[in-house]
């Protein structure tokens, strides 16, 4: 990660061997894209897959859920988990609606894709700030180039189309330089735009009746604190494995999901809205001291001492040992580990 000026100088930085020292050596990068994709590959043959269509309405019934799909119909389900992230559709209809769980950090985010930009770092995130903003661009693959804006702002009056969304970045941008001028240009070419809040979601109870929420759905600790799909991979191990282990019982299944994983989703939270800041500093003091921060990182245990708590932290995980027919778990007594 490179911080620079506004010639593109570099101010502060510092490389992987801090994520290395962070998780005790057991740092990886793997794109949610490629996840996803292994995911998939894994589980297709053994279980059904709807592409293009989504829940609009919830039955909950004595022994299932009736399930109305926008194209698919009705159908009915044991059980129901959603895992549809920030915006669930799965938590409006169960629970209520999304205001009542998202809490706003005080940023907004958009990022896009181009292809052919002129410039290339590789293997290097670069990052443009001033007071409240932010530019970062990373090279990708196939000659790909992804920029990232984070920003603070009023989030409640939200532009809603694309050409809404380029006028409203054009406007908090004007006048930055390093490589906005040339970002602007391949922003005003975009045909995709992801622009959203940065948000929270704060739930009393992950579950209800037979319904219940993992990930981002259930606890999204924020876009900046970057954690999302590992923390939403836990999750979803952990409840696969206290489902299997309790035989049937969804209620307590449910319960025993959400206690092992309460007060470690609580802290992950606590420390993104402490990360959050570290992105887009409000003042030019805020800038001056994120930067000091990022260049004692180069010492030995800076870095821990400084976002060890909020980076890296120990989960001991059960090991759910399926039986033979995959009908039930049993929980050795060696945890996993650091997860992240």
């Amino acid at each position: 990660m490179r911080i620079v000026d506004d010639e593109g100088g570099r101010i502060a930085g510092f490389g992987t061997r801090v994520f290395d020292e962070l998780t005790g050596g057991r740092y990886v990068t793997l794109a949610r894209s490629d996840l996803s994709r292994l995911l998939y590959e894994t589980s297709a043959e053994s279980i059904e897959v709807l592409f293009g269509d989504e829940i609009v309405a919830l039955e909950e019934r004595a022994d299932r859920v009736g399930v109305r799909l926008r194209r698919g119909g009705e159908r009915h389900f044991d059980l129901v988990v959603g895992a549809d992230g920030l915006h669930s559709q799965v938590r409006r209809l169960a629970f209520g609606p999304q205001q009542a769980f998202e809490r706003h950090l005080g940023y907004g985010v958009a990022a896009f894709e181009t292809d052919g930009y002129d410039r290339r770092d590789e293997n290097t995130y670069l990052m443009y700030a001033k007071p409240g903003r932010m530019i970062g661009r990373f090279t990708l693959r196939d000659d790909r180039t992804l920029f990232v804006f984070i920003f603070t702002g009023d989030t409640d009056r939200w532009p809603g189309t694309l050409a809404e969304q380029k006028a409203k970045l054009h406007d908090l941008y004007r006048g930055a330089r390093w490589e906005w001028p040339a970002a602007a240009g391949e922003l005003d070419r975009a045909n995709e735009l992801y622009f959203d809040r940065v948000s929270q979601i704060e739930m009393d109870s992950w579950s209800r009746g037979r319904v219940a929420l993992i990930g981002d759905a259930a606890f999204c600790v924020s876009l900046v604190a970057g954690q999302g799909s590992a923390l939403a991979m836990i999750s979803a191990y952990v409840l696969a494995g206290e489902l299997a282990r309790a035989g049937g019982s969804y209620c307590e299944a449910f319960s025993a999901y959400e206690t092992r994983l309460r007060s470690y989703i609580a802290r992950k939270q606590r420390g993104a809205k402490r990360f959050a800041t570290a992105f887009a500093p409000r003042t030019s003091r805020g800038l001056w001291f994120r930067n000091q921060v990022v260049r004692a990182f180069s010492l030995p245990g800076a870095a821990r001492l400084v976002v060890g708590r909020d980076i890296a932290d120990r989960l001991d995980l059960p090991d759910y040992r399926w039986d033979e027919r995959g009908e039930g778990a049993t929980e050795s007594r060696e945890g996993l580990g650091i997860m992240r």
